[in-house]
Formats: structure tokens, sequence, C-alpha cells
């Protein structure tokens, strides 16, 4: 299994380098026939490959037409990380805690609201594929989200955040290697001190305002950039130009 999964990287690697070289100008991909005959595998390996980039929104596939990349994939750099490689039915997100409580002053400044106001504290550990992996620690302005329930943690924020009718810009997002605590060891079931990721987020939505921030604890994270490379901005930075 773990050779297939190896290979299966290898073949979503090499198809997202072919597309990014547009290579498949029509925008559709070979048949999985053909495919496992190029790469030299099963057609059940090529399948697993198929779905990782299906599932990080790269392609598309169309019942009885064929494998699609999705049409605006080129237009922006894909980003793909350990747990949006999951799919959905693999990730369950457990509440550990919810609170609504007085914005403390750095938390006004962040969502650019009054002293007194309140925001909502909530705690979550997201588990993938029965293992727990990473614990979520969010703020959330009350002024944006005057009710926040169990059930809205432990689903999907961001649809949440749009099935009130608000809209969403982007989110920044950093990243900085860290070490377990004695606390989230417990939680995650590993060793203090062990090696994570410590990702912090901001979501911003389309009018400027931060409708969350989050600090989470990842353990074996990993996180794939792929962007075409900017000729006119390299050239900026070398303090060179022309054609």
């Amino acid at each position: 299994m773990g050779m297939s999964v190896l290979k299966s990287d290898f073949i979503m690697q090499g198809l997202l380098s072919r597309i990014y070289c547009l290579e498949f100008r029509s925008g559709k991909l070979p048949t999985q026939r053909q495919l496992a005959l190029e790469y030299g595998v099963s057609r059940s390996t090529v399948q697993e490959a198929l779905r990782g980039l299906e599932k990080i929104g790269a392609i598309r596939a169309q019942q009885g037409s064929g494998i699609f990349v999705r049409e605006k994939l080129l237009q922006n750099p894909l980003v793909f990380n350990s747990l949006t490689r999951a799919s959905y039915t693999d990730i369950e997100s457990r509440m550990l805690s919810l609170e609504r409580v007085s914005a403390l002053v750095e938390e006004q400044r962040s969502f650019q609201i009054d002293s007194g106001e309140e925001v909502w504290h909530f705690v979550r550990l997201r588990i993938v594929n029965h293992a727990a992996e990473q614990i979520e620690r969010s703020t959330l302005p009350a002024r944006i989200v005057p009710e926040l329930s169990q059930k809205d943690v432990e689903g999907s924020i961001q649809a949440f955040i749009e099935a009130m009718g608000l809209r969403i810009s982007h989110f920044i997002t950093s990243y900085e290697p860290a070490k377990v605590t004695k606390t989230d060891a417990e939680l995650l079931g590993c060793r203090p001190h062990t090696p994570a990721m410590h990702i912090s987020n901001r979501g911003i939505l389309r009018n400027g305002k931060v409708f969350e921030t989050s600090s989470i604890i990842a353990l074996d994270y990993s996180v794939t950039y792929i962007r075409p490379f900017d000729r006119a901005n390299h050239r900026t930075r070398l303090g060179t130009s022309g054609a």
C-alpha cells in the first residue's frame, strides 16, 4: 500500500506539471488506460492519483465524457495540504470548548470592534482517518457572527459564514515550526515537545473585515504550492527590465 501511495503521488505531480506546461491544450486528460500505459502502473494507481487531483480541485471527471482540467486552475496558484487532500468524509471536527466573552484589546484591533464588544472563542480537534492531527483555536467577532453552536463549530466555518449571506475574499496564512505542549500532547495522543507546524490564519470578507482568526497546531503537516513563474516580477526583483 505504501508503494502505491508513492506512485500515485508521483503521477499527481507529473500530471500537474504537464497541466501547467499547457500540454493538455484541449483541457482534457488522457484516459485512465492511456495514463496507466504512460506511467507503467495499474489503473487502480492511476485512479488513486486522479482522485487526489479531484480532491484538491485540479480536475473534474465528467461521466461518459472524460477527465478535464478545471477552467480556472491556471489563473491562480494551486495550494493544497495534508488536510485538504483528505475527503470531507475522512475529516471529523470535535468541539472541545465554545464560549462568548468580552474581546481583548488585541482582538478589538484585529476585528476593528469597540471596547466592550464580544467575541466567540472555540477550540476543536481535527481528526483525519480516525487519527487526531490538529488542534484549532479560533476567534470570531459576535458583531459578524451573532450566533454560533456546536453544530456550526463541528462543521465548515467557511460554509457557515457564506450561508449567512457573507462572502469570503481571501485568507492570510503563515507557518512556523513549533513543538507540542503537554496539554496539546494529551489531546493529540503524542509525546510533549513533538515537532509540529504552527499555522496562523486570518479570514477576510469582501468588505475587508476580518471574520476569523485561528491558531492551529498540526502534526505531520505538509503543504504544496504550485504557481506559474512570474517573469516580470522576477526581473523587477533583480533590478532589470526588458522583454
